[in-house]
């Protein structure tokens, strides 16, 4: 993953939360409090460091490396996109990560989306291919559901990657899930939970957000896609958009994927891991 020179010893300090607006307060469900997501900086911001001295010199060059975080996603009608946005959003608040945002092939035909009265994609997120995972630090993946797993362009991806399988390219890498499902039994869980084999045959670290979210896990007074495996959004019949707490889970859990992938690339930079 992350790649630079040694790392002088990690100062732990909680990133700002969410801004207002953006979350439920935690005081809302009986004292529950979100998890604090620690942000180990090595550097004023955040980057690693190779620094090199002489007689009568100081340190003085900083050798920055920003920690890379990939959102893939397939979205049909924008809704997934709308969470991968905001996601980007919550990783790059994170000092030393960037995420890129890129879109999976299409395997339907163009007269078909038409049929379906399907958008037009967004020709600034670029689609990706296989090869290019090898680049990233780590990983999160959305699709919307088709009988509680994933859409068939997503697994037609994933079916793509079977000569970064045979050499374990991916393995060890961190990765995560969103989805969107039309009704709130339509598998907001299940998409995301049988989605996990992929990564497991990669040797791929799946990294839920659990309840870190804090009392906006526990809200009963709206309907709110998501769950401890991942941020979520319901479409309904297609012109439900996400709500603000949705949006505003998709930004956390970006925000807590970049924190945890940088914590790793870190320490196997200083060779921790080795």
């Amino acid at each position: 993953m992350g790649k630079g020179g040694g790392c002088v010893p990690s100062k732990k300090k909680k990133p700002p939360s969410l801004p207002p607006g953006d979350g439920p307060a935690a005081t809302d469900v009986g004292g529950a409090a979100p998890i604090p997501i620690e942000d180990d900086r090595t550097t004023g911001d955040g980057e690693h460091t190779a620094t090199t001295t002489s007689a009568g010199t100081t340190p003085a060059i900083a050798a920055r490396i920003p920690v890379r975080i990939f959102i893939v996603f397939y979205s049909m009608y924008g809704h997934v996109e709308s969470l991968a946005r905001r996601m980007k959003k919550g990783v790059d608040g994170v000092d030393g990560v960037e995420a890129t945002l890129y879109r999976v092939p299409e395997t339907l035909p163009r007269e078909v989306l038409e049929q379906m009265k399907a958008p037009p994609k967004d020709p600034e997120i670029p689609e990706i291919t296989a090869a290019d995972l090898a680049a990233a630090d780590g990983f999160l993946f959305g699709f919307p559901t088709r009988y509680g797993c994933m859409a068939a362009q997503m697994k037609a991806f994933f079916d793509s990657t079977g000569q970064l399988w045979r050499e374990q390219t991916l393995a060890g890498k961190p990765a995560g899930f969103f989805v969107s499902t039309g009704t709130q039994g339509g598998g907001q869980e299940t998409t995301a939970w049988t989605a996990i084999t992929q990564l497991a045959h990669h040797g791929m670290l799946f990294v839920p957000i659990g309840y870190t979210f804090g009392a906006g896990m526990f809200k009963m007074d709206s309907i709110r896609g998501g769950s401890p495996y991942g941020a979520g959004v319901y479409a309904g019949d297609g012109t439900r958009q996400p709500t603000e707490t949705e949006l505003a889970l998709a930004e956390h859990q970006g925000k807590y994927m970049a924190a945890v992938v940088k914590r790793l690339s870190q320490s196997e930079t200083s060779g921790s891991l080795a």
